[in-house]
């Protein structure tokens, strides 16, 4: 009796430190449709004009946001941009510390110096860590001070399952997910909205290609960037908004696209291939969001108003989430009334990705073959 006593009590008390040390993960329970199409932690659909969801799976689930974090230092910066305190010409000079941050980035040296507007393309287009580090340092005075703007910026858009930690959205050296960056799939459609209506965001996410360090490094070491949103010029009307990935966070995507004057965005987080843990290098994060873009165009009501961009950035315009987030989904119209076509892309020209021909389906992607 004493040994059994003994037993249950180790079982209850470890079970007891399990779920402490994983409540993120409790909060983020993979959804799956079935064992081949992946799975994924939750996500959202909104109307960019009105702020209505038109449907949401788990979307305040918990989990980390990986690089679309640097939507957020996107912000912020803006801000700062606004107040006067940069501007897309200051240049950034670069420390040891830029240098070292690891993951992607476009390796930064030590002395480098490059203009705000070009650590921009970088953090946006190939999601450069580096860049996002330099860039919230000066901003700021040091990367911690930044961290604060940002969840202050998260607290006024009306973020409440959002926090923090960093820059550029890498892990902790520990990996413990409950020591990462954390959002939920509505607090991103809230910031999306939000830079979409006051930023000029679109302008560094919808550029499909471009070179780093061109005119300021020798030929060698230049950086030739492709976007890693594997939807530009593959869906019609996408362009942006950005993508993540961690090991823990799983493929993460914030999408949008605008057709016909309407605009749609989608976030999806926690993404992993099939069987809940494979990695299949966000093919199935980019079905599911081909999907939803799909749908959440089909389920916009006729005649609602188009999506309207940012008139002025002087000034930013922050929605009360509490009157334009629906929290039920109203019930999707069959696909077949739906009266949306292509859009051109809104972006520069000259670098962006294409609009798709008049003759061209919706959707046409390619996404490479799981690697073994």
């Amino acid at each position: 009796m004493r040994f059994s006593r003994f037993f249950r009590g180790l079982l209850t008390l470890s079970l007891a430190l399990a779920l402490g040390a994983t409540a993120v993960a409790a909060t983020a329970k993979k959804r799956s449709a079935d064992a081949s199409s992946g799975s994924y932690h939750g996500y959202i659909v909104m109307d960019a004009a009105t702020g209505k969801v038109l449907l949401e799976d788990n979307a305040d689930a918990v989990s980390p946001p990986a690089s679309m974090v640097k939507l957020m230092t996107f912000a912020v910066l803006q801000d700062k941009i606004r107040s006067g305190a940069l501007s897309l010409t200051t240049p950034i000079t670069v420390t040891a510390d830029d240098s070292h941050i690891g993951g992607t980035q476009v390796w930064l040296a030590e002395k480098e110096v490059f203009p705000v507007e070009e650590l921009f393309y970088a953090m946006m287009i190939i999601s450069a860590n580096d860049a996002a580090y330099a860039l919230g340092r000066t901003a700021a005075g040091s990367a911690d001070a930044f961290v604060e703007l940002m969840n202050a910026k998260a607290r006024t858009l009306g973020m409440t399952h959002t926090t923090f930690r960093t820059p550029h959205g890498l892990p902790p050296s520990d990996r413990e997910l409950t020591e990462s960056d954390l959002s939920s799939p509505r607090d991103y459609a809230i910031l999306c909205r939000y830079l979409l209506q006051n930023t000029d965001i679109l302008k560094y996410t919808s550029v499909k290609n471009r070179n780093f360090g061109e005119g300021k490094r020798i030929p060698s070491k230049v950086i030739a960037m492709r976007n890693h949103n594997n939807l530009l010029g593959k869906v019609a009307g996408v362009d942006g908004l950005k993508t993540g990935y961690t090991k823990g966070a799983g493929y993460c995507l914030a999408a949008t696209a605008q057709r016909n004057g309407r605009r749609v965005i989608v976030i999806v987080m926690g993404a992993f291939g099939p069987k809940g843990h494979e990695i299949d290098i966000g093919h199935s994060r980019d079905i599911k969001t081909i999907e939803l873009l799909e749908k959440g165009f089909a389920a916009l009501p006729p005649g609602g108003p188009a999506f309207a961009g940012p008139a002025s950035t002087s000034r930013p315009v922050v929605a009360n989430p509490a009157t334009t987030l629906s929290p039920q989904p109203p019930a999707l119209p069959a696909a077949s009334a739906s009266p949306i076509t292509s859009a051109p892309i809104i972006t520069d020209p000259k670098n962006a990705a294409p609009a798709p021909a008049a003759d061209t389906p919706a959707i046409s992607i390619t996404v490479p073959a799981v690697k073994k």
